[in-house]
């Protein structure tokens, strides 16, 4: 007799496994890429801290902090290719300084950066050779205006191409209009670092769902902080 049970757990199972395979091949590659020795080589990392994930095309970008520059990946490569920066440190539109945070921005094909130790951030379109600011000071000058960043390490966009930063240093949420120069505060007070429900210190990386609900990393509070619909 036909015993459906029996097959549904079959067909179960073998999905199940299906995607554990994927899973284990996709980490087993990552394992390839982190060689786990740092280094300039094109198979070896120098402090990375941002990762970017193309699903289309499964190509992974990766900032390297201490190597002021970002690599890609393509699925199943053993080495990866210099998409921005590696040109030393510095704020030439040919350089990056200290890349942390980066988003993968499909519709302009372009790297946003939180360019950390330049105190910017940047887009970087893939396959040119500079990048454009966005916000921040083109030569790396810190600051708490409404202009200016201090050490930004997150960055993120939404729909409209309007841009979310974390704004470490001075521990807020800073937003910025698509192309506007001036940013709001929408999370924090800046300069002040607090563990109230309306402080931050340290804000790392910030993350929008589909219903513009923000999140913030809140890193030396130790906690992720959502604030609704901005």
């Amino acid at each position: 007799m036909f015993n459906i049970g029996h097959l549904a757990r079959q067909l179960v199972q073998s999905l199940q496994a299906q995607v554990y395979n994927y899973i284990m091949k996709f980490f087993k590659c990552n394992i390839c890429l982190a060689l786990g020795v740092q280094g300039t080589a094109l198979n070896q990392l120098n402090t990375p801290f941002g990762i970017a994930l193309n699903e289309n095309s499964r190509t992974i970008y990766i900032s390297e902090w201490a190597g002021h520059r970002i690599v890609q990946y393509l699925w199943g490569a053993s080495s990866g290719t210099v998409v921005a920066g590696g040109n030393g440190a510095g704020t030439g539109s040919t350089q990056l300084n200290g890349p942390f945070g980066i988003y993968l921005d499909l519709t302009s094909n372009s790297l946003i950066i939180a360019n950390r130790e330049a105190n910017n951030i940047v887009k970087w379109v893939l396959g040119d050779s500079t990048w454009t600011l966005l916000v921040g000071d083109s030569s790396g000058s810190s600051g708490s205006s409404s202009a200016l960043l201090n050490g930004p390490n997150g960055v993120t966009l939404d729909p409209l191409g309007n841009i979310y930063v974390a704004d470490t240093s001075n521990h807020r949420i800073q937003f910025f209009r698509k192309g506007q120069t001036n940013g709001t505060t929408v999370a924090g007070v800046t300069g002040v670092s607090g563990s109230t429900d309306l402080l931050l210190s340290g804000p790392y990386a910030v993350r929008l769902d589909s219903d513009n609900n923000l999140y913030v990393a809140d890193t030396f509070n130790h906690r992720i902080q959502k604030f609704t619909s901005y």
